[in-house]
C-alpha cells in the first residue's frame, strides 16, 4: 500500500481550504485592498482626475485640514441631528408597531407583509416617490392635501428650516419597518407562562410590559438601534434624490453628501479619502458604546 501523502488523497482541511480561499481572496480583492488603499491616500494629496501626478506624501494635513474647517463640523452636526431624529421616530414607531402586531388577529400575515414593503424597495425609488408627494408647487400631493388648511403651500424641500424634517420623514418611513421586524421576533420569543404568572397575580398591563416586555426584548432593541445608527450615519442617497444634493443650500449636507461632493465633484481624493476615515472612526466609537450597554443589559436581564 503506498504511503505517501499525495496517495491518501487530499485531508479533509486541505478540502476545506480549497473551498474557503477563493471566498477570502475575492474578500480581500474587494474590501480589504480598497480599505488599505484609501487609508494610504489619507495621508497623501492625489487627485483621481489627475492619474498621472503620482499621490504626494503630506502627513495628517488632511486629517488635520477637515478637523479644523468650521464647515465640516457644520456637516457633522447636521448628521447628527438627522441621526437623533431619525433613529428616535423609527425605534418609537417600530416598536409601536410591534406591539400592536403581537397578537392574534384576521389577516395579521398580510398586514405584517404590507407594512414591511417600505424597507425592500430600493432608496433611489423610495427618493423619487416621496419627492412627487412633497413637491413645494401645486404638483405635490402632500400640500394638495393640506391646501385646505394653509394659506401657502409648505416648502417641504425649498425651505431650509424644513428640509431636514422631510429627510427624517421618509428615512423613518422606509426604515421603521426594519425596526419594527426585530422587535416583533422579540415580542415573539418572550415565555407566554411569563405572562400566565402575571395574570394571575393580578399584575397591570404597565407591570408586565416594565418587568417582563422590556427587560427580554431590550438586547434585540439595542442591535436594531445599533444598525439603524450606523447606516444612518452613512446615509446619502435619500439626500441625494430628495434635496438635489444637500439642498436648499447646505441644510441638508451631510457628511456621507460632502464626501461624495469631495471626492466626485471637487476630485480632491485624499481629503475624501481622510473624511471617510474620521467617519468610520466616528461610527466605531458609537458601536463600541452600543456593545458595552448591550452586554450590560445581557447580564441583567
Amino acid at each position: 500500500m503506498p504511503s505517501t501523502r499525495f496517495s491518501r488523497g487530499l485531508s479533509d482541511y486541505q478540502i476545506k481550504m480549497m473551498f474557503i480561499m477563493p471566498t477570502m481572496i475575492l474578500l480581500i480583492l474587494m474590501n480589504i485592498f480598497p480599505l488599505l488603499w484609501s487609508l494610504y491616500l489619507s495621508f497623501h494629496r492625489y487627485k483621481a482626475s489627475m492619474p498621472g501626478r503620482p499621490p504626494k506624501f503630506i502627513g495628517v494635513k488632511n486629517y488635520a485640514r477637515l478637523l479644523s474647517d468650521p464647515e465640516i463640523w457644520g456637516y457633522f452636526q447636521t448628521t447628527a441631528y438627522f441621526v437623533l431624529l431619525a433613529v428616535a421616530a423609527q425605534f418609537l414607531i417600530g416598536f409601536g408597531l410591534a406591539l400592536l402586531l403581537n397578537r392574534e388577529f384576521r389577516n395579521k400575515g398580510l398586514i405584517t407583509t404590507l407594512l414591511l414593503l417600505p424597507m425592500m424597495l430600493s432608496p433611489v425609488v423610495v427618493g423619487l416617490f416621496w419627492r412627487f408627494i412633497l413637491a413645494s408647487d401645486g404638483s405635490g400631493l402632500l400640500n394638495y392635501f393640506l391646501s385646505p388648511f394653509l394659506s401657502a403651500p409648505i416648502g417641504w424641500t425649498t425651505n431650509p428650516k424644513i428640509a431636514m424634517i422631510a429627510v427624517v420623514i421618509v428615512d423613518t418611513w422606509m426604515w421603521s419597518p426594519f425596526m419594527m421586524l426585530i422587535a416583533l421576533a422579540g415580542l415573539s420569543a418572550v415565555p407566554k407562562y411569563l405572562y400566565e404568572a402575571a395574570d394571575v397575580d393580578r399584575a397591570s398591563s404597565w407591570f408586565k410590559f416594565r418587568w417582563i416586555t422590556l427587560p427580554l426584548v431590550s438586547p434585540l432593541l439595542l442591535i436594531a438601534l445599533l444598525f439603524r445608527t450606523m447606516d444612518a450615519f452613512k446615509m446619502f442617497d435619500i439626500v441625494y434624490v430628495l434635496t438635489r444634493e444637500g439642498g436648499p443650500g447646505t441644510a441638508t449636507e451631510t457628511v456621507s453628501m460632502n464626501l461624495y461632493k469631495l471626492a466626485f465633484r471637487n476630485y480632491n481624493t485624499g481629503k475624501a479619502c481622510a473624511m471617510a476615515y474620521i467617519l468610520l472612526i466616528i461610527i466605531v466609537a458609537l458601536s463600541n458604546i452600543y456593545v458595552k450597554y448591550l452586554n450590560k443589559v445581557k447580564a441583567e436581564a
